[in-house]
């Protein structure tokens, strides 16, 4: 298989995890504000093998959660990109778009950029036929985000994660959908 795919857009770099990132993942995951629709932040072990997830599934397919980085400065800001989760969810198999990032980067359209970028390679390059995204259904910064890239939730197939408690406040998530005939139509 040919090396892992990369993509640039006008201010980022989405690519391959290096071992430089693990720190400021590590600190991005510990805010709780950046992870208020997970069940916690995340210790430092668990950050590094969340990462470490990642780098190697980009390693094995080409593509998955890249590392995000500011082309002008080469900061790290947070991850972006293409999975196939492991929760038996009710609308798998499936391939999401999804993102994280730290929250001095918030506001900026850069989540938006990004997933864009993310949509073109799954779509244009690996011709994924439809793509999914799903969340809290209090996340309203992500779900604007969906909406940004044109997807579209399907209410009646909201649902309850079924990798969280019965009385997490988090379980109801919603789902957003983007086909790929969509995508091709759509202008500019």
């Amino acid at each position: 298989m040919p090396g892992p795919i990369e993509s640039d857009t006008p201010r980022l770099r989405l690519r391959q995890w290096r071992d430089d990132d693990l720190t400021p993942f590590a600190a991005l995951n510990a805010d709780p504000e950046v992870m208020g629709h997970f069940p916690a932040p995340l210790q430092r072990h668990e950050s590094d093998a969340l990462a470490r997830r990642c780098q190697a599934l980009i390693a094995e397919r080409g593509w998955g959660f890249w590392a995000a980085e500011l082309k002008e400065s080469g900061a790290f800001i947070g991850f972006v990109g293409l999975h196939t989760p492991l929760a038996e969810l009710p609308f798998a198999p499936c391939v999401e778009v999804g993102w994280r990032l730290a929250r001095a980067y918030w506001g900026r359209g850069l989540a938006t950029e990004a997933a864009r970028a993310a949509l073109r390679v799954g779509f244009e390059t690996l011709e994924v036929q439809e793509i999914v995204s799903f969340t809290t259904l209090g996340n309203l910064r992500s779900r604007a985000v969906m909406e940004r890239i044109g997807m579209r939730r399907h209410a009646d197939e909201d649902f309850a994660h079924p990798a969280l408690p019965p009385d997490s406040p988090l379980r109801a998530h919603c789902l957003y959908r983007l086909e790929r005939d969509r995508w091709l139509q759509r202008p500019g």
